[in-house]
């Protein structure tokens, strides 16, 4: 059995960031023990950006938005969610 670090104590969370940045988890956690949780209501953080599409593109976006019945900027993130999946799932 491999004997775990003592997770330090933390000022902030910029230092534990940094920490964890510099280190392997698997040294301070024993993962066989770990629980599985959900966090239904936990919404990912997001970041406002501008992007320039072709009108056209644009406009055949809102149609299939339109006829999913769905927002199409919504649409637009489903979308480009799969398409980066595809090209990682690709890319291996």
């Amino acid at each position: 059995m491999i004997k775990l670090k003592k997770v330090p104590k933390f000022k902030d969370e910029d230092e534990e960031f940094e920490f964890w940045s510099t280190h392997d988890l698997t040294k301070y956690v024993d993962f066989s023990k770990a629980e599985k949780v959900a966090f239904p209501n936990l919404k990912p953080t997001t970041k406002l950006m501008s992007i320039r599409l072709p009108i056209s593109l644009l406009e055949r976006l809102k149609l299939l938005a339109h006829q999913r019945d769905v927002p199409y900027q919504s649409l637009m993130k489903v979308l480009l969610s799969r398409a980066i999946q595809q090209e990682v799932h690709i890319a291996r």
